[in-house]
C-alpha cells in the first residue's frame, strides 16, 4: 500500500525505558497538516528494536512498550508515499458511528475536504461531485440543523434525498418493525443512510446490519460524532490551534452525546485541558473521564463557570435535555438554569476566546450575548454543512 523511497534514522543505545523510547517517538513526529497540504505525503514513524523489524505507526496511537529485554531502539522518521489520501482512493472508513473511529491524520485530511467544500459551496452551486447518488434520511428523533444540514450537503453536491423526519410515528418502525429489518429495507433504496435515533448503541447496530454506509446523526445519549466533527473544525477555524487550547463543557453532560464525541476527538490532542462544569444530577459520566485519564488527558470538574470562562479558549455550553428526564421532572428543574452564559461570564472571558453551543438553544446563553464576536454557535452551525459535504463526499466517491 505504501512505498518506503527514503529514511531518516535515530538510533539510541543502551538500556532504554518506555518514557525514552516514547520521546524518541515524539522526537520523530512531523507536522501532518502542512505536510498534507505540500505534498500529500505522510510522515510515519517507525520504532523497534532492530531496523529489520520495525513496525510502522501512524503518528500519534498509542504504543505499547515490552520494557525488558530492549537494549536498542531504533527511531526512524520514514518519508512514506501515503497514498490512502491521494485523490479517487476509497475512504478509511466505511461508516461513521462513533468519534474514536477518527485519529489526528484522518481528521486533518477531513478538514482540508470541508475547507474545499466550502469553496464549492460557495463558487459553485452547480456541483455534480454526487450527481446519481441517493441519501435516506432515518430520524427517529427530532432535528432541525442536523436533518436539514446533511440534506443540504447532499443536494449542493447534486446528489438526491429521501427523507423520513419523524420516523418512531411515521415508519414502520410504530407497527413494531425492528431496527434491523427497516435497515434491510431502506438500503435498497438509497447508497447511504443517515440515521438519528432514540437509542444508544443503534447506530452502530444499523452499521452492522446494512452493506451501505451508515452514518450516526445521534443515538440517544450515545454520541453524535459529526458534530464533534463539526465543533473541533471549529475551534480550530475560530482559536487557530488544536494543541494545547483549554475548553470548558457546561451544561447536561451526562445526557449530551455532543460533549461525549467532543471530549473524544480532544484526546487526540496535545496538551489540552478540559473542565466539566455540570449540575449534580448531570455531571460528565466516568467512562468518559477514565477515557480522558487513559490518553493522558488533563480534565477538571468544577461548579465556578465564571473561574472557567475565565481560563478557556471554549466555553461549550448544552442545553439540560428535559426529555432525557422522564418523570422525573424534580431533577430536570434542580439542573435546569444552574449555569447561564450572560454578559458577565463574557466579561470574564478572555478577548480570543469563543462560546459555542450544539443547538437548539433554550435559556442557557443569554441573547444579548448574540451580537459578540465570540458568539461562535451559529457559525459553527455553519461549519456542519462543510463537515457533512466532506464526509458524504468521502463515503461516496472517496478521496
Amino acid at each position: 500500500m505504501t512505498s518506503l523511497p527514503s529514511f531518516s534514522t535515530c538510533t539510541l543505545h543502551g538500556a532504554m525505558s518506555a518514557p525514552t523510547a516514547m520521546q524518541c517517538y515524539k522526537d520523530c513526529i512531523f507536522n501532518y497538516s502542512s505536510l498534507f497540504k505540500q505534498s500529500l505525503h505522510s510522515k510515519l514513524i517507525s520504532v523497534s528494536s532492530s531496523p529489520t523489524q520495525s513496525k510502522v505507526l501512524s503518528t500519534l496511537k498509542p504504543v505499547n512498550w515490552e520494557q525488558s529485554g530492549m537494549n536498542r531502539v531504533q527511531c526512524q522518521a520514514q518519508d512514506v508515499e501515503n497514498k490512502t489520501f491521494l485523490v479517487g482512493n476509497k475512504f478509511q472508513l466505511d461508516d461513521v458511528v462513533e468519534a474514536q473511529q477518527f485519529d489526528r491524520n484522518i481528521l486533518s485530511a477531513i478538514f482540508e475536504v470541508a475547507r474545499e467544500m466550502e469553496k464549492i459551496e460557495k463558487n459553485s452551486p452547480g456541483s455534480q461531485i454526487l450527481k446519481g447518488f441517493l441519501m435516506a434520511t432515518l430520524f427517529y428523533e427530532p432535528s432541525t440543523r442536523t436533518r436539514l444540514s446533511f440534506e443540504s450537503a447532499m443536494k449542493r453536491l447534486g446528489g438526491e434525498v429521501l427523507t423520513t423526519e419523524n420516523a418512531r410515528e411515521f415508519s414502520s418502525a410504530a407497527k413494531g418493525e425492528t431496527l434491523e429489518d427497516t435497515i434491510r429495507t431502506v438500503e435498497g433504496y438509497s447508497d447511504i443512510i443517515v440515521m438519528r435515533h432514540f437509542e444508544s448503541g443503534a447506530a452502530r447496530r444499523a452499521a452492522v446490519t446494512a452493506s451501505i454506509p451508515v452514518i450516526n446523526a445521534g443515538d440517544g445519549p450515545g454520541q453524535h460524532p459529526t458534530q464533534a466533527l463539526l465543533d473541533v473544525y471549529t475551534i480550530e477555524r475560530e482559536i487557530g490551534k488544536l494543541d494545547g487550547i483549554k475548553v470548558g463543557l457546561v451544561g447536561d453532560l451526562a445526557n449530551g452525546r455532543t460533549v461525549r464525541s467532543l471530549a473524544y476527538l480532544l484526546s487526540k490532542y496535545q496538551d489540552v485541558k478540559i473542565y466539566f462544569v455540570a449540575p449534580e444530577v448531570v455531571k460528565m459520566k466516568d467512562d468518559i473521564k477514565d477515557y480522558l485519564t487513559s490518553k493522558g488527558l488533563d480534565w477538571e470538574e468544577s461548579d465556578d463557570l465564571m473561574e472557567v470562562a475565565s481560563k478557556c479558549d471554549v466555553v461549550y455550553q448544552t442545553r439540560i435535555q428535559r426529555e432525557r428526564f422522564g418523570e422525573r421532572i424534580d431533577l430536570y428543574q434542580e439542573a435546569q438554569g444552574k449555569y447561564i452564559v450572560d454578559r458577565a461570564v463574557l466579561h470574564a472571558m478572555q478577548e480570543h476566546a469563543v462560546i459555542m453551543h450544539p443547538l437548539p438553544r433554550l435559556d442557557e446563553i443569554t441573547v444579548d450575548v448574540d451580537v459578540d464576536k465570540r458568539a461562535a454557535y451559529f457559525r459553527q452551525a455553519k461549519n456542519g454543512l462543510y463537515i457533512r459535504m466532506a464526509l458524504l463526499k468521502l463515503l461516496l466517491v472517496g478521496w
